[in-house]
């Protein structure tokens, strides 16, 4: 079998624009209560369109560098930065887990945990980083090790895989304390791991042990066992309390939203009472700003979206490019559940944003590339074509080959 170029998937294409599009104007709405609510509790100075100059440049950057990986960058290439792209990520991730420790202020830290760094108007999350490269290294190191015939060894395989993986969730869940990031990790690597080939009894074992590690990593943390107390309060219908302000806050901002919400511009919650209106609870936003209809049309294009990575991987040839799209699949089928089941009261509230809507540049930047790499990659999905010199020969009399050059072997 062979395929060749042909269009890329156009449902991802204009699905990725049209949330991009949406989060702009949810942040245009909101923007400027978020920075009036900044400007009266913490005395700052946040002019009415911060926020919404801040998320159109956001969007700016985003599609360079979606284009970037759609368009201007060979998919080949990917694979060969592979392992400085993941060196570089864990650098500097340690980089800021020292400055953070040395009380730099190039550390940034908000609520007693540092994630970024501080260069006074811009700020940079190494975590995000973190996320795609280990989706690029992961189908880099998973498809060389099936080729070699070693997966499910020991030394030559789970060692190294445990080690990057291992130190990767140390840096992000425990150094910068961000489950919600973490969560993101497991779902690349046990995504990518699913399809790579692994023994189903080896692939149990060490996703029971993840599981465990992480129910330790809840149980030993008192901030995220108030988390679980309040999400556990919220379900038996508890007495109100601060803990459990932030998830019923959520709940009452889509309650209120209705059939079509109360419309743009219009929204209650985004006045101080809903915490993280622009960030983490933009979905609860949305919610109210345009009600159940509105979130089933945004969970659909997300839906949309998914299914179509999950095509793309169906239709890919090459072991390697299909791991590339499932990492970048979990990573954002992960983020938007979460975030979702989060702000619904499903799973207790964790530090997620919600892919190309939630405000933030280093977030959407960097999963802008992933599905930009996804969409270089549908184009290349196996098609039938004619492989017969004669009927080529005779095909090109009308020129419907000129274009035949550009296939590739499966």
């Amino acid at each position: 079998m062979k395929t060749r170029k042909h269009k890329s998937d156009l449902i991802i294409l204009f699905s990725t624009m049209g949330l991009m599009a949406l989060g702009l104007i949810v942040i245009y709405a909101i923007g400027p209560m978020r920075a009036n609510v900044l400007n009266s509790t913490y005395g700052t100075d946040y002019d009415a369109n911060y926020f919404f100059l801040g998320q159109l440049r956001s969007v700016g950057l985003s599609l360079i560098a979606f284009f970037a990986a759609f368009k201007w960058i060979p998919y080949k290439y990917i694979r060969k930065i592979s392992k400085p792209l993941m060196i570089i990520a864990i650098a500097l991730s340690v980089l800021l887990w020292i400055l953070s420790l040395a009380g730099s202020s190039l550390a940034k830290c908000e609520l007693g945990e540092c994630r970024w760094f501080n260069f006074g108007a811009v700020s940079f999350q190494p975590a995000e980083l973190l996320k795609l490269a280990l989706v690029i290294y992961l189908a880099d190191f998973l498809a060389r090790k099936k080729e070699e015939g070693t997966i499910g060894d020991w030394r030559e395989f789970w060692l190294p895989l445990l080690i990057v993986c291992g130190v990767s969730l140390f840096l992000v869940v425990i150094a910068q304390g961000d489950l919600g990031t973490g969560v993101a990790l497991i779902s690349i690597i046990f995504g990518t791991l699913l399809i790579s080939g692994v023994p189903t009894k080896q692939y149990l074992i060490m996703l029971a042990l993840v599981v465990a590690v992480a129910v330790g990593a809840v149980a030993t943390s008192s901030h995220r066992m108030e988390r679980v107390d309040a999400w556990l309060a919220t379900l038996s219908g508890s007495e109100s309390s601060d803990s459990t302000y932030h998830v019923e806050n959520a709940m009452l901002a889509i309650g209120v939203g209705g059939l079509f919400g109360v419309g743009v511009g219009n929204s209650v919650q985004a006045t101080g009472y809903l915490p993280e209106s622009i960030n983490d609870s933009v979905f609860a936003i949305m919610g109210e700003t345009f009600g159940f209809v509105g979130l089933f049309l945004v969970i659909a294009v997300f839906g949309f979206i998914l299914v179509r990575m999950l095509k793309v991987a169906e239709g890919t040839p090459d072991l390697h490019d299909r791991l590339l799209v499932i990492g970048v699949f979990s990573w954002m089928l992960a983020q938007v559940v979460v975030n979702i089941m989060a702000m619904t009261s499903l799973v207790p509230v964790t530090g997620i944003t919600l892919p190309l809507l939630s405000y933030g540049g280093t977030s959407m930047i960097f999963i802008a590339f992933g599905v930009g790499l996804v969409l270089q990659l549908s184009c290349y999905t196996s098609r039938e074509v004619i492989v017969n010199n004669e009927d080529i020969s005779s095909r090109r009399g009308v020129g419907g080959t000129h274009h035949s050059g550009r296939h590739r072997h499966s």
